[in-house]
């Protein structure tokens, strides 16, 4: 581990209609981490993630982010008339990326489905294409809410290997999960 803080969150707490989710909960994660937030469905897991990406404010406490971090919910974030590249051309374009879409597409195995509409595409191909976006932009925390959801064993294995460059490269992960993952987390925060 690099021993930088990229994202603090001091004594949060969270509430959904009459019910606490969590309180008091505190998280720090450094570069070369991988932290799996762990709990059933309901357990506020996404709000958690939410919170730290800064996405909703926390009832209780505060997050301090030292670094830009990307954020892949559990949606996907994609129009279903939009294509892959067009997807990734268009947030290339906010985000003031000159990255390779072509190699991003050919790395995401999403070259052949290119250019056809989201709204015809496989949950996996949605899933690729939405995590294409971490390769757009060089940001140190990457903020994934259920990220193998979806994906096949290819994908999985994909996504396995960029989380691993990205720990090497510094970077940090902080993941929402079910079951089982093709990684190694550093650590679990059980909600």
């Amino acid at each position: 581990m690099s021993g930088d803080k990229l994202i603090i969150g001091d004594a949060l707490g969270a509430v959904r209609g009459e019910r606490i989710l969590f309180r008091d909960l505190s998280i720090e994660v450094q570069g070369g981490e991988a932290v799996f937030l762990r709990g059933k469905n309901g357990t506020g897991k996404t709000t958690l993630l939410r919170q730290l990406a800064g996405l909703s404010e926390p009832q209780s406490g505060k997050v301090t982010r030292t670094c830009r971090h990307h954020w892949i919910g559990h949606t996907n974030g994609l129009k279903p008339h939009e294509t892959p590249r067009s997807h990734l051309q268009h947030w290339a374009k906010v985000w003031g990326s000159d990255a390779d879409i072509e190699a991003i597409l050919a790395k995401m195995a999403m070259t052949r489905p290119a250019d056809v509409p989201t709204r015809m595409l496989s949950a996996g191909q949605k899933r690729r294409t939405a995590l294409g976006r971490l390769l757009l932009s060089d940001r140190k925390v990457w903020l994934l809410d259920e990220p193998f959801n979806a994906l096949d064993t290819d994908g999985q294995a994909l996504l396995a290997d960029m989380v691993t460059s990205h720990r090497r490269a510094g970077g940090a992960v902080i993941a929402a999960l079910h079951g089982s993952a093709p990684i190694e987390a550093s650590r679990e925060v059980v909600l």
